[in-house]
């Protein structure tokens, strides 16, 4: 059931339209998730909280290794994916290959887009971008205590 829930981007903008024209409010999460934790549920279930209907951007494996380093990810994309789409709170996911979630934010037009507690509204990259496309800004989840980068590191000890 969860392979599922992993859609092309094309086939997502179409389930996404049916759901609008039934009035539902849309959320856009998205990130790494390389090794699934508390912190990211609880991020997601915050930001489903946002809305009706989560979506949850997952980035591509070049994507991560670009924005965590070598050795990075541990798992593949489609992998990571899967574990986000096994999550109750998520309905769709989807892979994105670009450095930021801001063409999917131009594609899909979230109504809100869930961003982690080590931000703030003022400090999200793609804020203009959300707001250009209608959007809000949302702050969900625990405080940013969780990291996979502190998991491995406690894991090499």
């Amino acid at each position: 059931m969860s392979e599922e829930k992993i859609l092309s981007l094309e086939v997502l903008r179409e389930r996404l339209g049916e759901h609008r024209r039934r009035g539902r409010r849309i959320v856009l999460a998205n990130g790494c998730f390389d090794l699934l934790h508390v912190g990211h549920v609880r991020y997601l279930e915050g930001a489903r909280r946002e809305g009706d209907v989560l979506v949850v951007g997952v980035n591509d494996d070049e994507g991560v290794r670009g924005l965590k380093g070598p050795g990075r990810p541990l798992l593949e994309a489609r992998d990571r994916a899967r574990l986000v789409a096994a999550l109750e709170a998520v309905n769709y996911v989807v892979i994105f290959a670009e450095p930021t979630v801001t063409a999917l934010i131009e594609a899909l037009r979230p109504d809100v887009h869930a961003k982690g507690t080590d931000y703030t509204p003022e400090s999200v990259p793609e804020r203009e971008a959300v707001r250009a496309a209608g959007g809000r800004v949302a702050i969900v989840g625990d405080p940013k205590d969780h990291s996979t980068r502190d998991l491995l590191a406690r894991l090499r000890e």
